[in-house]
C-alpha cells in the first residue's frame, strides 16, 4: 500500500469510538498510518489518535469546518488523497461519515465498497450479505479504494504509541461546499452515551406496548450506565427517535451487555446486535426467535421484571 488514510470523526472533544476502531484496524494490517481530523479547536486530538496507531495526524481546524457537514470535508480529503499518495481511505459507519465517503467517491471517480466487516493487508475486504447469512470477499478495480466499515465492526485497541505527528492540511473549499449552513443540531432527542459507544445497551421492542413503555428501558439504563435501543418497528411507529435504531436499517452495535426487552428477534433486528458479547432476553412469549441466540432468556411479564431489575441494579450498586 502506498499509504493509508483514515477519517476520524469527533464529537464533544473526543474520537469516536468507531473511528478509533478503525483505526486500530488500520495499523494492525501493517504499514505506516495516518489519520485525518476536520473541526474547528481539534488539534488536541493528535494524543488519542497516535495512541491507537496513527504515525501521523493530518488536521483541519478552521472555524468553516466547526458544523459537521459533509461536503466541506470532502475537500479536506480530497486534496489529501491527491496530493498525499494516498491508495487506501477508511471511514467509520456514521451517518455523516457515510456522506463524507460517497461525496469523496464521486469526486475521485473512486471505488466504493459500503459496510465493511473486515479487511485483510492484501486489501480484499469481508462484506456481509443475505441478511447477515454469509459473508463474501470484496475488492477494488482501481485507486484510491475506499471502505466504510459497519460501525461496531473492530474495537479501538492502544497501539501503545505516543502522540500522532501533527500536519496541517492544505486545503481550498469549493464554492458550493459553502452553501449549505446547519441552523440547528438536535442533540437532545437521545439522552446518555450514543448506542454505538455504550458498553451497555437496553434495548425495547413492540412488547413494551407504548411509546411510555420506554421508561422501563431508560430506568434499567440508567442504573446500568448504558444507552437506550429500539427496534424498527417502534421507531417507525413513532415511540423512540431513529437514532436509537438498532437493526439492518439502524445501526450495528456490539456492547458488553445487551439487554433486549419485549423484543422478538427478527433477523433484521438480529443483523444489527448479534455481536454483542452477552445477550439478555424478557419476552412473555417462551417462542420468540430472539431465544435461539439470547445468552440468557427470561419468559415472562417485562412489567414486572424490568422494574424488579432496575431496583436490583441499583442496590448492588448502592445507589
Amino acid at each position: 500500500m502506498a499509504g493509508t488514510l483514515v477519517f476520524l470523526e469527533h464529537h464533544d472533544g473526543s474520537l469516536t469510538k468507531g473511528s478509533l476502531g478503525v483505526l486500530s484496524k488500520a495499523a494492525a494490517l501493517g504499514g505506516e498510518v495516518h489519520g485525518v481530523v476536520a473541526g474547528s479547536g481539534v488539534r488536541d486530538l493528535a494524543g488519542a489518535a497516535g495512541e491507537h496507531g496513527a504515525a501521523v495526524l493530518w488536521v483541519a481546524d478552521d472555524e468553516r469546518l466547526a458544523a459537521p457537514l459533509p461536503q466541506p470535508r470532502v475537500d479536506v480529503l480530497a486534496a489529501l488523497a491527491r496530493d498525499g499518495g494516498y491508495d487506501t481511505l477508511l471511514f467509520a459507519q456514521s451517518v455523516l461519515a457515510a456522506d463524507v465517503a460517497a461525496g469523496l467517491a464521486a469526486r475521485l471517480r473512486a471505488g466504493l465498497n459500503w459496510d465493511l466487516v473486515d479487511l485483510s493487508a492484501d486489501g480484499v475486504g469481508t462484506s456481509p450479505a443475505l441478511a447477515d447469512s454469509v459473508y463474501v470477499e470484496v475488492g477494488w478495480s482501481g485507486e484510491p479504494r475506499i471502505a466504510v466499515f459497519r460501525s461496531g465492526a473492530f474495537d479501538p485497541v492502544s497501539s501503545g504509541g505516543g502522540a500522532a505527528e501533527v500536519r496541517d492540511v492544505s486545503f481550498d473549499l469549493e464554492d458550493f461546499s459553502t452553501l449549505a449552513e446547519m441552523v440547528e443540531q438536535a442533540h437532545a432527542e437521545q439522552q446518555g452515551p450514543s448506542i454505538e459507544d455504550a458498553d451497555v445497551i437496553v434495548a425495547g421492542g413492540r412488547g413494551l406496548g407504548g411509546p411510555e413503555g420506554f421508561s422501563l428501558c431508560e430506568e434499567l439504563a440508567r442504573a446500568l450506565g448504558g444507552a437506550v435501543g429500539a427496534t424498527r418497528a417502534v421507531v417507525d411507529a413513532g415511540w423512540y427517535p431513529y437514532s436509537a435504531q438498532v437493526g439492518q436499517t439502524g445501526k450495528t452495535v456490539s456492547p458488553k451487555l445487551y439487554v433486549a426487552l419485549g423484543i422478538s428477534g427478527a433477523i433484521q433486528h438480529k443483523v444489527g446486535m448479534q455481536g454483542s458479547n452477552v445477550i439478555v432476553a424478557v419476552n412473555k412469549d417462551r417462542n420468540a426467535p430472539i431465544f435461539e441466540f439470547a445468552d440468557l432468556g427470561v419468559v415472562g411479564d417485562l412489567h414486572a421484571i424490568a422494574p424488579k431489575l432496575t431496583e436490583l441494579v441499583r442496590a448492588r450498586r448502592g445507589s
